[in-house]
C-alpha cells in the first residue's frame, strides 16, 4: 500500500476527484467514482474493476486499511483532512472516502451473451433488459436486486443512466460493480441479439393483454425481463415486438409500480415457480 498525504487543494495527483459531481455527469477518462466506505472495499475485493486511486481521510483509512493492503504499490492512496477533502471533491461528504476505477473497453452485446452462456449451455439463465430507464437511484436500485435475487447480468439501452453513476453504485449497495453488464443501441437491437442467444423476452406491462405474473407459467430456461422508462413503461414500438408481457397486480386506484420494486418481485416470482428461489 503506498500512502501519499494531500496538503494542497491544487496538488495535480488528485485531479482525478475535483469537482467530483461534475465528473459525474461525464465519462472522463475512462474512469467511474466510487463513494464510502462499503463500496470502495467491494471495488478493490470483489469488482472486476482495476482501481486506479483512493482518495481518503485518515479516518476513512483506518477502516478500510484491510481493504486497501489488497492493493499493489502502484495503486496510490491519497490522504487528506476532511475538509481539504471535501474541498477538493466540492461537496462535504460523509465518511471521507473515495476511489478512481478504470472502465475498460465495453463489451459487444453480442459476445457478451455468448460469453454468458458458454461453458453451461444448460444451466437456466435470467437478466434484466432496461429501456430508457434514466433514473440513477433506480438503476442502482435493480443492480441491487440483480444480485440478491440472482439474476446473471444486466442488458441496458443507450439511453439509460450510467450503472457505473456515483449515486448508481450507492444505491445499488455495490452491487452496480458486481453484476455484469452491457449496452445496446436500443430496444429492438437488444430483443435481436437475445433471441440469438435464445433468451424468451417478457416484457412487464400494464394494461389491456398483460397475463398476471401469477398466472404467467413458469421461466424460460433463459429469461430476459424488460423493464421500461419510470413514467410510460416500454415504448410502444417495444411491446409489439415482444410476444409475451405480464403484469403485476395492484390495489384499486394504482396504476404503476416503481421499476425497481417490480423487478423484485418479478424476479422472486419467476425464481419460486423455477424452484430457485
Amino acid at each position: 500500500m503506498r500512502v501519499l498525504a494531500i496538503e494542497d487543494l491544487d496538488d495535480p495527483r488528485v485531479a482525478d476527484y475535483r469537482n467530483v459531481r461534475d465528473a459525474d455527469l461525464r465519462v472522463r477518462d475512462g474512469l467511474f467514482m466510487t463513494e464510502g466506505r462499503l463500496n470502495v472495499k467491494r471495488l478493490i475485493t470483489v469488482s472486476p474493476y482495476r482501481t486506479r486511486s483512493v482518495f481518503v481521510t485518515h479516518a476513512g483509512l483506518a477502516g478500510i486499511r484491510p481493504a486497501l493492503e489488497r492493493l499493489g504499490a502502484q495503486t496510490p492512496v491519497y490522504v487528506a483532512a476532511p475538509a481539504l477533502l471535501h474541498a477538493v471533491v466540492g461537496y462535504a461528504m460523509h465518511r471521507g472516502c473515495l476511489a478512481a476505477g478504470e472502465r475498460g473497453p465495453e463489451p459487444d452485446l453480442r459476445d457478451f451473451l455468448s460469453s454468458l452462456v458458454a461453458g453451461d449451455p444448460e444451466r437456466p439463465r435470467t437478466l434484466f433488459v432496461l429501456e430508457n430507464v434514466t433514473n440513477s437511484e433506480n438503476v442502482g436500485a435493480i443492480f441491487r436486486n440483480a444480485l440478491a435475487l440472482g439474476a446473471d447480468a444486466v442488458v441496458l439501452t443507450r439511453r439509460c443512466v450510467d450503472p457505473l453513476y456515483r449515486r448508481s453504485i450507492r444505491v445499488s449497495m455495490g452491487a452496480a460493480l458486481r453484476v455484469p453488464y452491457a449496452r445496446a443501441a436500443d430496444g429492438p437491437t437488444a430483443l435481436g441479439a437475445l433471441a440469438a442467444a435464445g433468451f424468451t423476452s417478457i416484457a412487464l406491462a400494464t394494461g389491456a393483454g398483460a397475463t398476471p405474473l401469477a398466472d404467467s407459467g413458469p421461466a424460460p430456461r433463459r429469461l430476459a425481463l424488460w423493464l421500461g422508462t419510470e413514467g410510460s413503461g416500454l415504448s410502444a414500438n417495444l411491446l409489439a415486438r415482444i410476444e409475451r408481457r405480464v403484469t403485476i397486480p395492484m390495489a384499486s386506484g394504482a396504476d404503476s409500480l416503481n421499476v425497481a420494486t417490480a423487478s423484485g418481485i418479478a424476479l422472486h416470482h419467476y425464481r419460486s415457480v423455477s424452484g430457485n428461489a
